[in-house]
């Protein structure tokens, strides 16, 4: 499949999402009735035992027989167990199912992962284009199970890809995008990511220093354990009850002595580790995967390492920090005073640390660009309409067929086409309130966030340049920091400005530019600001009611055009079309609007 096409062909996701979860629920209602059978069986068989043992009780000889019921008892607790367990994790791929269908059916807002921890507000269009927070491109496209998942797709988000990278990504994205059971096995790894392992403290923790790195110290520990153990021994032998006395008072001086370095090593090490065997779950996921694209097998390759692959050797690690999680039990503490077990397990997390620490970052990596590659292909899966954008080496071109915005239904999306590029640098976009301007600006932006970083678009076609997306929709005021929504505009355009002197074009997308002045001033600046634009071979879209600003085009020749979106009344109400055209708006609503709502404005 070549740059360009669609990815339609093979059942429809909705209809095998409903027969799975059909499948599934089906299933899961039948553990459901075994599990109450169990919970009956259970009860009535403790029943029968107590009952029983109230009969034998005269007759000691013959209470050996309460053996058979407990031991049956025994056995019922571990089936139905068992049987729990399974429920729970029939569990999760029922809910990556709904979440799939949600998705399809328009209801997964607020439903997923927001990506808010993402979203910077000096960002040149994240919140702009709404790729962060709830009802965003990321809560569409994320289903990654670990944060170095989820911090992947944000970067790629954030950033273009260069075009050799984002040709590499749609193979992958190919590769992936009719693995429906992957991706299942995959999301039912675990309940949830948010508790999951911080990636950067993971890594900074394999790259930091020893903290028992002297082999001095890890001697003496190990021998002051085995001797306490053996001066037991001599106690409960020969009666050397001294010597265990001694040996006790020495080892509890060298534990005063161990614990400060143990609780900093044992700490970094625990708030590093988090969820461990969800990582360790992914990483043998895709290990096991047969892959035909190439950066999904450089990614398989980069997780080997001497014949050793990445995901037993993490597995290792979680049950050295699962046991020593352990130290922290009343029990626990008493026995480490004297055996330092804890201490021998942070020996052994750190001769792990010693062979693996300096490929943690690596694995990471290598994991979060795979699940982030996941997450993109569930969304061209998902979207079978969607096409692959073709990149062209150009000064600057955004050209697209049937463009809309993925975020909305598509039964709501009205597609449109948008050209800038090859001569022409700039659209005033002129259209009364409510007539799709900005939601055409963002979704020009959006298309051309996912086409970079290597996901389908919602168009027919959409052929680009690469380009530095930046835009000024949002621009919100700050209270606290003392600064009016107007500078806090003029601050973005200042940054706009800055991005179109680098080397890649700049596609700038501004929304009511300078509407916080008057009319004569916002022509001025805004002239001014697109011209400067255009002599850097930026390309861009301003939208506006201020119909002063439909008179740019004229001193720009061939560089620029107006186009509008439109309204028209019909028995009293405002009928909007959401379509795109050439020319200068001849409507207004504003007033229209104001009556509707019960405002008796008269002119």
């Amino acid at each position: 499949m070549n740059a360009g096409e669609s990815t339609r062909g093979g059942p429809e996701p909705a209809a095998v999402y409903s027969e799975r979860l059909e499948t599934l629920m089906r299933a899961q209602a039948a553990e459901r009735k075994r599990e109450k059978l169990f919970g009956y069986a259970k009860l009535a068989l403790a029943a029968l035992t107590i009952v029983a043992a109230a009969l034998l009780l005269h007759r000691p000889r013959t209470l050996e027989l309460l053996v058979l019921p407990v031991a049956a008892f025994v056995v019922l607790a571990v089936m139905h167990e068992n049987l729990l367990r399974s429920i729970r994790m029939r569990a999760r791929p029922v809910n990556y199912y709904e979440r799939g269908l949600a998705r399809l059916e328009d209801r997964w807002a607020g439903a997923g992962e927001t990506g808010e921890r993402f979203l910077d507000a000096a960002h040149p269009y994240a919140r702009d284009l709404d790729i962060f927070g709830q009802a965003s491109l990321f809560e569409l496209l994320c289903t990654a199970r670990t944060r170095a998942g989820e911090e992947t797709l944000a970067a790629w988000l954030k950033a273009a890809a260069p075009v050799d990278e984002v040709l590499r990504r749609q193979d992958a994205i190919r590769d992936l995008r009719a693995r429906v059971d992957f991706r299942e096995k995959l999301f039912s790894l675990a309940e949830t990511v948010r508790l999951g392992v911080h990636p950067g403290a993971l890594a900074a923790w394999g790259e930091s220093k020893l903290v028992f790195a002297a082999q001095s110290m890890r001697i003496i520990t190990t021998a002051l354990g085995l001797m306490w153990i053996a001066s037991l021994a001599c106690w409960a032998v020969w009666g050397l009850g001294d010597v265990a006395a001694v040996m006790s008072l020495v080892n509890l001086a060298w534990a005063h002595r161990l614990h400060a370095r143990l609780v900093k090593a044992a700490g970094a090490m625990e708030r590093a580790a988090d969820d461990l065997a969800l990582l360790a779950g992914v990483l043998a996921l895709i290990e096991r995967e047969d892959f035909s694209s190439a950066k999904l097998i450089a990614i398989q390759e980069g997780l080997k390492r001497d014949g050793f692959v990445a995901s037993a050797a993490i597995a290792k690690l979680a049950r050295i920090v699962e046991t020593l999680r352990s130290r922290n039990s009343l029990f626990g503490r008493a026995l480490d005073l004297f055996t330092f077990w804890s201490a021998q397990l942070v020996f052994a997390a750190e001769r792990w640390q010693s062979e693996f620490g300096p490929s943690i970052r690596g694995w990471l990596a290598e994991a979060g660009e795979f699940e982030a590659l996941t997450s993109l292909s569930a969304y061209a899966y998902e979207h079978p309409a969607d096409v692959f954008p073709e990149f062209v080496e150009a000064a600057a071109l955004f050209d697209a067929e049937s463009l809309a915005h993925p975020l909305l239904p598509a039964a709501q999306a009205i597609p449109n086409d948008a050209r800038l590029g090859e001569g022409l640098q700039l659209m005033i976009l002129s259209g009364p309130n409510m007539a799709g301007k900005s939601t055409f600006i963002r979704a020009v932006g959006v298309n051309a966030v996912l086409a970079q970083c290597g996901a389908p678009v919602r168009a027919a076609r959409l052929m680009l340049s690469p380009l530095t997306v930046a835009a000024s929709i949002c621009i919100l005021d700050s209270l606290s920091g003392g600064m009016s929504r107007f500078y806090a505009e003029i601050h973005r355009v200042k940054l706009i400005s800055d991005l179109a002197r680098g080397s890649v074009p700049v596609l700038f997308l501004l929304d009511e530019l300078l509407s916080g002045t008057n009319s004569h001033d916002r022509l001025v600046g805004t002239e001014f600001i697109v011209r400067s634009l255009i002599e850097r071979n930026a390309i861009g879209i301003v939208s506006t009611h201020d119909l002063a600003l439909a008179r740019i085009p004229e001193t720009l020749g061939e560089r620029a055009v107006n186009c509008h979106f439109e309204d028209r009344l019909e028995a009293g109400q405002l009928i909007f079309d959401y379509k795109l055209k050439t020319g200068v708006v001849k409507t207004s609503n504003a007033l229209e609007l104001m009556r509707s709502i019960g405002l008796g404005v008269t002119e």
